[in-house]
């Protein structure tokens, strides 16, 4: 299996570039799809931005940067209060998911606790202001990205319950915790924010405490791969031992489990055993072992990666079970993103190998 590397990547960011709307958001899946994934999600908003920002296409990621801080600003009142005040109920959260043109929140019951993202918001945010990109442009802006930090501590992230990247069960996830110390870190870059003192260590300490798992009940899950790839904040044990447990437990034909017993889109009407595979689980690998320098793995993965694009070019959220059929939310602009990455990574690497620049 040969690569394209150019003509895959243009094909798959004009797919992710197909979702967004004028207002600067993308929608989870397409626009026309009926299974809800027609929202704005501010998770899938963010790994979305990854594809063009590790490609150089730094004004797609300023437009969903800037729509995603006017939407904050949208809500600074309630965002203000959240600040001040610890949420006990769910519609008292920064909202995950929200009209991708009006920027209202929906209010049907939801798992908004989700800490995870608010710290991707503020990791994107920062990532622009430190590139010389700022979207940053009013007193109202700058004063909610200070907020988004104090959202974070006062809920005391480093040991808050959430419902984590998948939206489920409320409990401490390593996932959660990670991002909000990799936006922290950039945030405590930009000279005009105030990280309070000690509440990156804090984050840390529960961490490395918690790894290599995702939280009580997830000893292994998809997630943690977020703490290697893009949020940085792993030890290299903590990383082996993070891609051990994945690629034995959870790797399958077309994709990788979420974690055992995953009921979402189970094949088994009891929801045992028969997970669904996602597909961008295959090209975060990808991306990790290019990132490593591990040539030969790195396309091992991105091969695994390719055979999980549709006949027609589009990558889905997930296959189900020892199936060839995918769900209804194909293309997932998270998963064309990741895949975008994977390519991207891979052919970097193949770049520095032929001009000797590492040793491969």
């Amino acid at each position: 299996m040969t690569f394209d590397f150019d003509t895959e990547i243009k094909q798959h960011l004009d797919m992710v570039r197909s979702l967004q709307k004028p207002s600067g958001v993308f929608t989870a899946s397409a626009h026309d799809v009926d299974t809800g994934y027609d929202k704005a999600w501010l998770r899938d908003i963010y790994f979305m931005t990854l594809g063009f920002l590790e490609t150089g296409e730094v004004e797609t990621v300023q437009k969903a940067a800037k729509a995603l801080l006017t939407m904050f600003v949208k809500h600074s009142d309630k965002i203000n209060w959240a600040a001040e005040h610890r949420p006990h109920y769910t519609w008292q959260y920064i909202h995950a998911r929200f009209h991708p043109e009006t920027f209202e929140e929906y209010w049907e019951e939801w798992g908004n606790s989700q800490n995870d993202a608010v710290g991707e918001v503020l990791n994107i945010i920062c990532t622009l202001e430190l590139m010389g990109a700022s979207v940053v442009e009013t007193d109202d802006e700058r004063a909610m990205v200070q907020k988004i930090i104090d959202y974070l501590i006062n809920l005391e992230y480093w040991h808050d319950d959430d419902n984590g990247i998948w939206e489920e069960e409320m409990e401490v996830h390593a996932s959660s915790i990670g991002s909000v110390i990799a936006g922290l870190k950039k945030a405590e870059q930009v000279e005009w924010l105030t990280v309070p003192e000690g509440s990156i260590e804090l984050g840390e300490n529960s961490l490395h405490g918690l790894l290599p798992r995702e939280s009580v009940t997830k000893f292994c899950d998809l997630a943690l791969l977020s703490l290697i790839y893009p949020f940085n904040v792993t030890t290299e044990e903590e990383t082996n031992e993070i891609l051990k447990n994945v690629e034995y437990h959870l790797v399958r034909d077309k994709g990788v489990i979420r974690y055992k017993l995953d009921r979402y889109y189970n094949n088994n009407v009891d929801g045992f055993s028969e997970e669904a595979e996602w597909c961008f689980g295959l090209s975060w690998l990808a991306i990790i072992y290019a990132e490593r320098g591990e040539k030969d793995k790195a396309y091992f993965w991105l091969r695994r990666a390719k055979g999980a694009v549709t006949p027609d070019g589009k990558v889905p959220e997930l296959y189900h079970s020892h199936t060839d059929k995918p769900n209804e939310n194909t293309p997932l602009g998270w998963a064309e993103s990741m895949y975008v990455v994977a390519l991207q990574k891979v052919k970097e690497l193949e770049e520095a190998c032929a001009k000797g620049e590492i040793q491969c």
